[in-house]
């Protein structure tokens, strides 16, 4: 998924420099001379979830389960991400559950499918949607459930400056979003981010 026309390393080092100039300061000053080379590598790492297909991830399933059908559940994947609107971290915790139709994926797949979007400029209830809606397509599941809390910095550190706030959504498929017995059963195994339940 990378882009096409996609500036080089040069220019998007030349890039930092620039910022580093709007900003007030002299990226030629000895304290940032190598700013822009850091600056670019980190993004390399923070965004690296573009050069990835979470779907190719959940390809290879296993069906000997010796007739295993209750529920999967992966909790407190924690993640970081960056906010498509004003480029700072989300920081949080994802919980996935999938309720088996005849095969499973090994777990640590389903916290890469995680990080992978999560390695990209995000909204979260659009991370939300795009990691239930892959396990969906891939595993063709009974039902997929995906919660994720997480803490913004473009509202505790800019414009409203709410520390402590966090933001929870899910996207609830097949059984977890028709029968509110599963619903709640994976509530109770997450903890419940919701006080009253009502948000789901």
């Amino acid at each position: 998924m990378v882009a096409q026309g996609r500036p080089s390393r040069e220019e998007a080092e030349e890039a930092v420099r620039t910022l580093l100039r709007w900003a007030g300061d002299d990226p030629t000053r000895e304290g940032l001379l190598g700013t822009p080379d850091r600056v670019v590598r980190s993004y390399e790492e923070f965004f690296a979830g573009y050069a990835s297909d979470p779907m190719e991830l959940l390809a290879r399933t296993f069906e000997e389960t010796d007739g295993y059908d209750e529920m999967v559940v992966l909790r407190d994947i924690r993640f970081e991400s960056y906010c498509e609107h004003h480029m700072v971290p989300i920081i949080g915790v994802a919980h996935v559950a999938y309720l088996p139709r005849s095969r499973v994926v090994g777990i640590s797949k389903l916290a890469r499918v995680v990080e992978v979007y999560a390695k990209r400029l995000q909204i979260q209830e659009k991370m939300t949607s795009q990691i239930a809606n892959t396990i969906d397509e891939v595993l063709q599941p009974l039902g997929v459930a995906v919660v994720i809390e997480a803490s913004h910095q473009c509202m505790t550190t800019r414009g409203v400056h709410k520390p402590g706030v966090s933001m929870v959504t899910s996207r609830m498929l097949g059984a977890f979003r028709n029968d509110p017995s599963t619903r709640r059963e994976f509530l109770a195994m997450i903890g419940n981010p919701s006080p009253a339940g009502s948000m789901f």
